[in-house]
């Protein structure tokens, strides 16, 4: 019998590759050792727990640990995998008290990542959370829970510490909360703050929220913030957190502000150190560099999800862009290599959707101007808002859409779009044909969906495709 299939994380990748080995082949070994508690969970959806939105947080789970053992899968939890001996094809596993080796015929690393949160100062005071693990939004919404109408059946998932969570529940709640950090995280987790009608302050570095999504979009993302009661603090460094055990005070380039919670949401970082070690190669970016396959540079060992960077469509080069489809996938077809026939990991075309309220923004491609002529191309964009559904038909709303086109070749290299009516799920459509290597003038020609209810005769990304390729070919 083949050594066992050993993974390292029990989140989206390494569960997806997990169970997807088991089912090509039933009589392999499979182990997976998990660090903390949590298992196979939506990590998007803990702002809207946080916010109230979603009752409990064991509704974030995609799988229970008694659900991953039905299906044949040897899981440990509170396992930590501490390093990687490829000569002798063995981990070195411990619980915390116990530490023993595995052996592995073959091992995916699919450690994920981290929360940031140097160069900031007192992110150690009490109150001062992140938003990169249940733990930390189970005490949060505990935390914002006025003592009264504490309820334990929000954490019903079975494995919350109770012990330092609770406790959480016979505190008032905070009335002023800042966010360090206005990218993704920042800006859902303003919209939870406001859910519960806490004065809430959001710093960011730049100039805009949500940098990668371009101007257009951190503008109407601006607006909606602050027209939904959040104090914006934009060009400004915090240069620490202070307070003798709890937090009190933000000090920023700005000035100091006085508050009762802060969040801190500043990226993340792969967990790579696990091979640090080994002959594992890594790209620019930290992450581990792997081959289309999910294979690194060291035999027998993958690597999948945030800790591993993946090829991107438009440029053809390395990139690492973290997020859930992207580790599911390749976690997944890692599996079937690894249990059966070969299959490639895929493309990213780093797409993403945030929600700000009640504006939608999504992204894909590639629409940063430098990065793109860095990667050999002439870039030239363009905006346009249209309206959502024919205009004569209830629910139309203003949709802006940016496209960005190579000048010599017309090929589509990404776009954006923000809007309040079914905005972000129209990216999708722009994310097929980055994958395709399609033109603008192509895309022009596209064939989408009317009605009226959906939308109009010229979908507003047609709209887009439509004035960018009269630019392309002047």
């Amino acid at each position: 019998m083949s050594e066992p299939f050993v993974v390292a994380g029990g989140d989206a990748a390494g569960l997806s590759a997990a169970s997807k080995c088991k089912r090509e082949d039933p009589d392999r070994e499979v182990i997976v050792y998990e660090k903390g508690d949590w298992i196979s969970y939506a990590h998007c959806g803990m702002p809207y727990y946080v916010k109230g939105e979603v009752d409990s947080i064991g509704d974030l789970l995609s799988l229970s640990p008694a659900e991953v053992r039905d299906r044949g899968i040897d899981l440990h939890r509170n396992h930590e995998v501490l390093s990687v001996d490829p000569d002798s094809q063995t981990v070195r596993v411990t619980t915390g008290e116990d530490t023993f080796e595995q052996s592995y015929g073959d091992l995916l690393v699919a450690t994920g990542a981290r929360a940031l949160t140097a160069p900031i100062e007192g992110t150690e005071l009490d109150d001062v959370f992140t938003m990169h693990h249940m733990h930390s939004a189970a005490a949060l919404r505990a935390f914002l829970t006025p003592p009264e109408e504490a309820d334990d059946s929000i954490f019903d998932a079975g494995y919350v510490d109770l012990d330092e969570v609770s406790p959480y529940f016979e505190r008032e709640p905070p009335e002023t909360v800042a966010i360090v950090g206005g990218g993704y995280v920042g800006v859902e987790m303003a919209e939870a703050f406001r859910g519960w009608d806490l004065e809430t302050h959001l710093y960011q570095r730049s100039g805009q929220p949500a940098p990668p999504f371009g101007a257009a979009v951190g503008e109407a993302i601006t607006d909606t913030l602050r027209e939904a009661g959040v104090e914006l603090h934009l060009d400004t460094v915090v240069e620490s957190l202070e307070g003798t055990e709890g937090v009190e005070q933000v000090l920023a380039e700005d000035g100091t502000l006085d508050v009762d919670c802060v969040l801190v949401g500043i990226g993340i970082r792969p967990n790579t150190e696990l091979v640090a070690d080994t002959g594992v190669e890594f790209g620019e970016s930290g992450a581990i560099a792997i081959d289309d396959y999910g294979r690194t540079a060291v035999d027998n060992v993958y690597a999948a999800g945030d800790c591993a960077e993946k090829v991107h469509t438009v440029t053809g080069d390395p990139d690492w862009v973290p997020l859930g489809l992207t580790a599911n996938r390749a976690g997944r077809a890692i599996g079937q290599t690894v249990g059966g026939e070969p299959e490639p990991i895929g493309e990213i075309a780093g797409t993403a959707v945030i929600k700000a309220f009640e504006l939608e923004c999504g992204r894909t491609g590639i629409i940063d101007h430098d990065r793109a002529r860095k990667a050999g191309f002439d870039p030239v964009s363009e905006t346009i808002t249209a309206g959502s559904r024919s205009g004569y038909y209830p629910g139309n709303e203003a949709t802006t859409v940016t496209l960005t086109a190579d000048r010599k070749s017309g090929r589509l290299l990404g776009g954006t779009i923000n809007g309040e009516d079914r905005a972000a799920v129209r990216i999708n459509s722009l994310a097929g044909a980055l994958h395709e290597g399609t033109t603008v003038g192509e895309f022009e020609r596209y064939d989408l969906a009317y009605a009226p209810p959906f939308s109009p005769v010229w979908d507003p990304l047609l709209v887009a495709a439509k004035v960018l390729n009269g630019t392309v070919e002047q």
